[in-house]
């Protein structure tokens, strides 16, 4: 994918002096009373706003925050409490500048954070009128936020069509090679992990990759749904046994291509869906009526560990069994572990994934972490995420 991207232009002085206007993502959780209870996005945001500082630009930033109401601003949307930890990271005062969309007075050098951008009338619309007013405040539009590429909003497209210059941030173009090189040219064999709750939220995910991995492995509810389209009985774990005709179809998809999706051959289950509550394993031919499958058996970890460890490509979205659970948990940490000790290459992305890499300590040990939960998994469908799409346009 062909962009261009901020660090060659800053590399090459051309930001020097310039208007840069970074669309960050700081969309950060807060407790009631309004304190960041988690600040990964604000640091990962930190590398492309000093790279535009160090250049001597005159920078701005902004972002979402919540789900604001257009055109009525509250105190509780307010990137007030974002701006008070910019400032630490960066060793410097960031104002917080509201109604910034008729003009912003920032000097080459200075940072400023422009209040949240969803509170602008059209933001969510793109409006072309809101796209070009913004679009006038900047030499040079920076994108780093791929956890929003997904969306066509004024802040992540129709700015980038009325730029100057578009360009991609730092974080946002290593999201742009790590998915090439996993999903564009993989070394093989390529192995997906696709998990979750539900076949019917991940079923467009599992017929795209269905047609690109060479092996496909299913876990939590959607693992169920797969053994029952297998001829299992799962008891009364969580399954949509309407998508067992689905399910079939991907496993015939990979037959046809030599490929496989692996099937449990050992279960781990309980009475009740509980912390507490006795886990015991089980042959996957084995399972009651009365019983709850919670995670995959160490048999059936082990040799999907073993596949993982022979891989050349894994692409991770989603724990294999209620990992917060410590009885339920084996499963999981068994397969996070063997793609920690894998020499293939990886990339990691969705909320519980990410929440699974932090309990087992191996963020340095994955290839690469998404920053972006919902522009993830569409790029997975193989979808054309709209904000990559305007970069590429802008940069032919």
């Amino acid at each position: 994918m062909k962009v261009i991207r901020f660090s060659d232009l800053a590399a090459s002085g051309q930001a020097a002096g310039k208007r840069v206007f970074i669309r960050a993502d700081l969309n950060v959780p807060q407790d009631d009373a309004g304190n960041i209870t988690e600040d990964t996005r604000i640091r990962a945001s930190v590398p492309c706003i000093r790279l535009a500082l160090d250049a001597g630009a005159a920078v701005m930033v902004t972002s979402h925050l919540g789900r604001p109401t257009e055109g009525e601003f509250k105190p509780a949307d307010s990137l007030a409490p974002v701006a008070k930890r910019l400032s630490e990271l960066l060793g410097r005062d960031v104002p917080l500048v509201a109604d910034w969309v008729d003009g912003v007075d920032v000097k080459p050098g200075q940072v400023v954070l422009l209040e949240n951008c969803r509170v602008n009338k059209g933001e969510k619309k793109n409006s072309p009128e809101l796209a070009r007013k913004m679009a006038a405040l900047c030499d040079i539009y920076v994108n780093d936020a791929f956890g929003t590429a997904h969306r066509a909003e004024g802040t992540t497209y129709g700015i980038a069509e009325y730029a100057p210059v578009a360009s991609a941030g730092p974080l946002l173009a290593a999201e742009i090679d790590a998915i090439t090189q996993a999903l564009a040219a993989p070394k093989r064999p390529l192995v997906a992990i696709v998990a979750g709750s539900k076949v019917s939220t991940k079923l467009t995910i599992l017929q795209a990759l269905s047609a690109k991995v060479d092996g496909l492995i299913v876990g939590g509810g959607i693992a169920n749904t797969f053994m029952l389209a297998a001829g299992l009985k799962i008891g009364k774990s969580l399954a949509e046994p309407d998508l067992m005709g689905d399910a079939k179809a991907v496993i015939e998809a990979m037959k046809a291509r030599g490929a496989a999706v692996p099937i449990p051959t050992d279960v781990v289950v309980a009475k009740k869906f509980a912390a507490d509550a006795e886990a015991t394993v089980k042959a996957a031919t084995d399972v009651a009526d009365d019983d709850l499958i919670l995670d995959i058996g160490p048999q059936t970890a082990a040799a999907l560990a073993g596949q993982l460890k022979a891989a050349g490509t894994i692409v991770w979205n989603g724990p294999v069994g209620v990992f917060e659970f410590d009885a339920f948990s084996h499963g999981t940490e068994t397969l996070a572990r063997a793609i920690a000790a894998s020499p293939a290459f990886s990339i990691a992305g969705g909320g519980d994934t990410l929440a699974a890499i932090a309990k087992y300590g191996i963020d340095k040990d994955v290839g690469y972490i998404s920053t972006g939960g919902g522009a993830f998994l569409e790029i997975l469908e193989g979808k054309k995420l709209p904000a990559l799409e305007i970069l590429e346009k802008r940069a032919a």
